[in-house]
């Protein structure tokens, strides 16, 4: 009931663990502003979803590599709702390929779609909050990532989610004063129903000691809780959602 009539943005939610995390949020009382790239249909289906279980939810376009479109994105989120509460930064494009294959361009893409794109949330979204006294930033980073753990053929990747964590302590003791706080969400791979069974208990059995994969849930109820009132003294803090992945 506390995050009833909060206001969230998730970036990136049409889909996947931004699509559970939207979920979760509005089934918890948020109502929810999902932004999305590409998938339209994906997007407006969610929305949907979340009007129909009593919620509100609202899907709009953007390109958050874009710090104009991202202005304006907050900008129409706040001129819908009234207000915005709870920023969710979970877009972040991934790409397998060894350094010297890499070209320029792609190396630029994958920083600004993991990093860069919360530079220009946060800086958009902050001072809303600051005049509301209260609230809520959570960044999808990668299991490891607080570690700069590498892993060859992700370097650029890699970069930007550790980046992203110190990105995030930084914010966090700069805004905690302001009754914001700022904390990020690793999760590691998460179940792909198109994995063969075989696939399946594979990587189950060679990463995840709890015995199975995880979902988007599991990254969803992290995010709620970072979301929450009950999360008010945690700030600065990174939770890797692996189910004992790394320990």
């Amino acid at each position: 009931m506390a995050l009833r009539n909060r206001v969230a943005l998730v970036t990136g939610a049409a889909r996947g663990i931004g699509r559970e995390i939207a979920l979760i949020l509005g089934r918890a009382g948020v109502r929810v502003a999902v932004s999305y790239r590409a998938n339209k249909l994906g997007a407006q289906k969610l929305a949907g979803e979340l009007r129909a279980c009593g919620g509100d939810g609202w899907s709009l376009p953007t390109d958050v590599t874009d710090p104009a479109r991202v202005q304006e994105l907050i900008e129409k989120v706040v001129q819908h709702f009234g207000r915005l509460d709870i920023l969710v930064n979970n877009v972040g494009d991934f790409e397998w390929k060894p350094v010297v294959e890499s070209t320029v361009e792609e190396w630029h893409a994958i920083l600004a779609s993991n990093l860069y794109s919360a530079f220009y949330t946060t800086k958009c979204a902050v001072p809303i909050m600051r005049r509301q006294h209260w609230g809520r930033i959570i960044n999808l980073g990668s299991v490891g990532a607080e570690r700069a753990f590498g892993q060859a053929k992700i370097s650029a990747y890699s970069a930007a989610k550790a980046g992203l964590v110190a990105f995030s302590r930084s914010v966090a003791l700069e805004e905690a004063r302001h009754g914001i706080t700022v904390n990020v969400v690793n999760p590691p791979v998460i179940d792909d129903k198109e994995l063969s069974l075989e696939e399946a208990q594979r990587l189950t059995d060679a990463r995840f000691p709890v015995g199975r994969p995880a979902t988007g849930r599991d990254v969803a109820e992290a995010v709620r809780f970072f979301g929450s009132e009950e999360a008010a003294f945690l700030t600065g803090q990174v939770l890797n959602v692996s189910g004992g992945w790394m320990l």
